[in-house]
């Protein structure tokens, strides 16, 4: 039921449900399978159609980086190698919620993009912390 109305529920609704379910295409779960799979390329955009409610607590818009990231995640296999290091890495931030400017956002992508493979995940990391860190820096009262 919640899969065949995603706009009565919210994403995270949607996404569980998803999760749950049998492609009748290809087998996967629903919205996970490979590229081309109808059922699954029309499931995997019922995760937009679904609502999407801010927690509170966290900056707007948080919720919708989670979302995307997570949907990003659940179906690698349409996205480059580079996207997905990225997104899995900052995951865990957003769910706590840290939400990257633009400007930090697109170091960070800039910064995978020309990073030797080597490379990548520690250099991404030492990013997301100076985020955090300069995030800390300016929450602490000046004295």
């Amino acid at each position: 039921m919640v899969a065949a109305e995603p706009d009565r529920h919210d994403w995270r609704v949607v996404d569980a449900a998803l999760d749950r379910l049998a492609c009748s295409e290809c087998g996967d779960r629903l919205s996970r399978g490979p590229v081309g799979c109808s059922a699954c390329d029309l499931s995997h955009g019922f995760r937009y159609a679904a609502i999407e409610t801010d927690r509170p607590g966290v900056p707007p818009g948080n919720e919708h980086a989670i979302r995307v990231n997570v949907s990003v995640v659940r179906r690698p296999q349409v996205t480059s190698e580079n996207e997905i290091l990225g997104r899995r890495l900052v995951l865990p931030h957003l769910l706590v919620g840290l939400l990257p400017t633009i400007e930090e956002a697109q170091r960070m992508s800039a910064l995978i993009k020309r990073s030797p493979p080597a490379q990548k995940t520690r250099l991404i990391e030492q990013a997301i912390e100076e985020t955090l860190g300069r995030r800390r820096d300016r929450s602490r009262p000046s004295t």
